[in-house]
């Protein structure tokens, strides 16, 4: 193990959003961790089930609700897959990491989620999408040189942004070495000859996983931060996988090997 340092704050950013798009909408509504403004309808949408549910969802939430033309929603997401919905919200809330430890103290199984540098909204949105699918326990993302959890994050994400904790942290090799303090094992995914096959190792208790950035990888400081490195077998031609694939392929296996290991203790 290297030696570990305190963990460094993290910070939030204070634009407003604008959410857009049905499953987006209903989900910041569902899960109501930011302040909400204003809902926007379009005024010749046809009453759905989909729409009912986002009315009530507002209704519930106290947000006051207006109806709109479609050339003013199109106006505002600048041509944006609106389907006729628009939440104006205060800005995504980031959660400290000491937060987010305290939470899960106590849980045997865990699953953290790092991210180095990062830059393409896509990625992160459908990566935050599967962390919210296996239940992991927080995701940390560095405050500087990376995306952040934007509007088009949270409609990639299909609104699962809104239900995963995301941590902003100023320095995430400390932000590491303080979970490993707290015998969190971290498994850099790096395609190198070093690196153990990701089906041959065990993941047991808590497990983080790091994902490096679009081309470039892990750094040198978070991939020597790491416990160990991991790799996906790659069969083709192409020698990469887009990372929010090699993510989602990475969570899965690990949360198949806990969800055993937790049946088996069980039996």
């Amino acid at each position: 193990m290297k030696p570990r340092q305190p963990q460094s704050p993290t910070f939030r950013t204070a634009e407003p959003s604008q959410v857009f798009g049905r499953q987006p909408v209903l989900e910041v509504l569902r899960a109501r961790r930011r302040r909400l403004m204003r809902l926007m309808i379009q005024d010749t949408l046809r009453q759905s089930p989909e729409l009912e549910d986002i009315q009530g969802g507002a209704r519930a939430a106290g947000v006051e609700m207006v109806s709109t033309d479609r050339h003013n929603l199109d106006r505002l997401t600048q041509g944006g897959h609106h389907q006729g919905v628009l939440l104006e919200a205060g800005p995504y809330p980031y959660v400290e990491l000491d937060v987010a430890m305290r939470t899960v103290s106590g849980r045997k199984q865990q699953l953290w989620i790092a991210l180095d540098h990062l830059m393409d909204p896509h990625n992160l949105g459908a990566l935050l999408r599967t962390a919210d699918a296996v239940g992991a326990c927080g995701v940390l993302i560095p405050a500087d040189r990376a995306v952040h959890v934007t509007d088009t994050v949270v409609r990639t994400s299909a609104g699962a942004s809104e239900h995963v904790t995301v941590c902003r942290v100023t320095n995430l090799v400390r932000a590491m070495q303080t979970l490993q303090k707290e015998n969190v094992w971290f498994y850099g995914l790096e395609a190198l000859p070093e690196a153990k096959l990701y089906t041959a190792e065990k993941f047991d208790g808590a497990v983080g996983l790091v994902l490096g950035g679009e081309g470039e990888g892990l750094g040198r400081l978070v991939r020597e931060t790491c416990d160990f490195l991991i790799r996906i077998p790659l069969l083709g031609k192409v020698q990469s996988l887009n990372v929010s694939v090699a993510g989602a392929v990475a969570m899965y296996e690990v949360v198949r090997q806990q969800s055993a290991r937790a049946a088996g203790a069980s039996a």
